[in-house]
């Protein structure tokens, strides 16, 4: 006997279409759910950096680094040709003005100085006798004028005999006239040879300022040969550190190459070099400072070389007052130069937000919980610790200023303990 069966639920014939129907229906609504809703992450407090707003005195500057450098170098030249003989002192010693750096040998100019004495006797030898010389002249020429005058002294007194036997009858008027005639030749002849003597008087006081002359040039031809020896010992011009010294016995150098440098170690410069953005903004005079742990060393910049090489332009600058204990030549130090007086302004410290986004939006923590949202903002003037923030954000606000690497692209942040 058949039994009859009853008849099935309607929804069991379409079970397969209801459930697919449904999942599909959660997907969509899922869907619109994320796509009203903003999208949120959830990010361990320890991940993120949370800064507060502030608004406190803002300083913009730039940071740089320096490295140190004596005030001064001054580059060592040989004064004379030679071979390295003997080094003194060892590259990075300290010397004192005057002191021996180098000696050079050269045979050639000592045998050259030995020539210039050997003709500087002959000539002097020779200038003596020429004064010796001029000297018996002028003696003969006196001689000569006395015995003039002696014969003149005897004639007159023979004229005068004559004279008067003339006047007795004794001598004819031809004698008489024949010894005047002779006393005024010798008259005639004894002022020219006084004439002659002034003359040579003259000239030999003039010859005797030409030797003189002539021996102290050649004296001062001398003295300048033998002083080229001292030039063949380069000495330290002012205290200072040898550097560079890059030679060794038996090297040949020529004259006024370079031997090394002395570098003035009474002072010293920080030289840096800043970007060409602000080159119009970077003079003479402007302060900058070292932050070393919890000192500050003043500076002030005292050459700025407005040439940019590769986006850079060089920069030097001089210590104010103290300088670090510890400060050596090649040291490097963080230097910070500021571009203008401390203003007040709304700041926030920097963070990796201004990577993320150019610094048109944070993430800004709403007050009393641990939700952060995105807010707009503009960033002003900026330095390496912090940014200006010209609106957006009012003092007291809490913003994520770093870890945006684990929020991605979520519009709100749940801050995990």
């Amino acid at each position: 006997m058949d039994i009859k069966r009853p008849p099935k639920p309607w929804y069991k014939k379409y079970l397969i279409h209801i459930i697919a129907g449904t999942g599909l229906a959660a997907i969509i609504i899922y869907t619109i759910v994320l796509i009203i809703l903003p999208s949120r992450r959830s990010v361990s407090q320890e991940r993120l950096r949370i800064a507060e707003v502030k608004e406190s005195a803002f300083t913009e500057f730039v940071e740089a680094e320096g490295i140190i450098h004596p005030i001064m170098t001054i580059q060592l030249n040989a004064l004379e040709s030679g071979f390295v003989q003997r080094i003194a002192c060892e590259e990075g010693a300290m010397l004192r003005q005057g002191d021996t750096i180098l000696v050079l040998g050269n045979p050639d100019l000592l045998r050259s100085i030995d020539e210039e004495r050997a003709q500087w006797e002959k000539n002097r030898r020779n200038l003596h006798e020429q004064e010796i010389q001029m000297e018996q002249k002028s003696i003969d020429l006196r001689m000569q004028a006395l015995e003039q005058q002696y014969q003149i002294g005897l004639l007159e007194r023979k004229l005068t005999q004559s004279r008067e036997e003339f006047s007795m009858g004794i001598k004819s008027r031809a004698e008489l006239d024949i010894v005047e005639a002779e006393n005024e030749h010798l008259h005639n002849k004894l002022l020219l040879q006084m004439q002659s003597l002034k003359q040579d008087s003259a000239a030999t006081i003039l010859r005797r300022e030409m030797i003189v002359a002539d021996r102290e040039a050649a004296h001062r031809k001398l003295l300048a040969s033998q002083q080229r020896t001292s030039g063949l010992v380069v000495r330290a011009p002012c205290d200072g550190q040898l550097g560079h010294l890059n030679l060794i016995i038996g090297q040949q150098v020529s004259a006024g190459s370079k031997v090394g440098d002395l570098k003035i170690m009474n002072e010293y410069k920080v030289s840096t070099q800043l970007s060409e953005y602000y080159v119009e903004r970077i003079f003479a005079g402007l302060p900058a400072a070292i932050v070393q742990k919890e000192d500050t060393f003043g500076l002030r910049i005292s050459r700025v070389v407005p040439e940019v090489k590769e986006r850079k332009f060089a920069v030097d600058l001089l210590f104010n007052d103290s300088i670090p204990q510890n400060i050596r030549l090649g040291k490097s130090y963080r230097v910070k130069v500021e571009l203008g007086q401390p203003e007040q302004a709304v700041v926030i410290p920097r963070g990796d937000f201004y990577q993320k986004n150019s610094g048109e939006w944070i993430f800004r923590i709403d007050e009393g919980t641990n939700i952060a949202r995105r807010v707009p903002i503009e960033i002003g003037r900026q330095n390496p610790e912090q940014f200006e923030v010209i609106s957006g954000l009012k003092p007291g606000d809490r913003v994520i200023v770093s870890g945006y690497d684990r929020i991605g692209n979520a519009e709100e942040v749940i801050i995990e303990q």
